[in-house]
């Protein structure tokens, strides 16, 4: 049996206080979470801006990227979009927050914010993007769309200097705009 190629750096603590870059598909790139929406300049048929149109299912993947922080009071996120069958965003673990209140806990985090001494475990970036993505197929499949699946794994990628924080931020942001060049656009 040929070997898995290596997703992630060999040796590195993915727990560590930084910033991630994530990118995570749907199953064979369904298209399932909306639709990027035009805007025509009047009379000159070039276009001037595009967006993404969520409907319910990119509601629900919106909604629980927003829920990781809420949940995990050592999560900031940062850029973030939800494409027509991906989503990309970044994600910062920062354990210095813990306990600062800027987020109150729930489930087993709740009853450390009664004990400053104890530090909650804080989870990995696999198990992070691993609780959202089963959150959101669980919010999904609840809704009656019980074909949907996500493409295993996700790309990640350090962010370690501003110049890469703000091109990264860029390139989501602007995302909808070049969806037609984009890699995950299929036809």
């Amino acid at each position: 049996m040929k070997e898995r190629k290596r997703n992630r750096l060999k040796g590195y603590d993915y727990s560590s206080d930084y910033l991630y870059f994530v990118t995570s598909c749907v199953q064979d790139r369904v298209c399932c979470f909306g639709e990027i929406e035009i805007a025509e300049s009047v009379g000159t048929g070039r276009n001037l801006s595009q967006r993404m149109i969520l409907n319910e299912l990119g509601a629900i993947a919106e909604k629980q990227w927003y829920w990781l922080s809420e949940q995990y009071p050592y999560v900031i996120l940062h850029a973030f979009i939800v494409m027509p069958n991906h989503i990309h965003g970044i994600i910062e673990i920062n354990r210095n927050i813990v306990g600062t209140g800027r987020v109150v806990g729930t489930g087993r985090d709740l009853s450390l914010q009664h004990d400053p001494s104890q530090q909650p475990k804080i989870k990995s970036l696999s198990e992070l993007i691993g609780a959202y993505k089963t959150t959101v197929s669980k919010q999904i499949h609840l809704s009656g769309f019980l074909d949907f699946q996500w493409q295993r794994s996700f790309h990640e990628h350090i962010i370690r200097d501003e110049k890469s924080y703000e091109t990264i931020s860029n390139y989501i942001i602007n995302n909808p705009n070049n969806w037609e060049q984009d890699n995950f656009h299929i036809l």
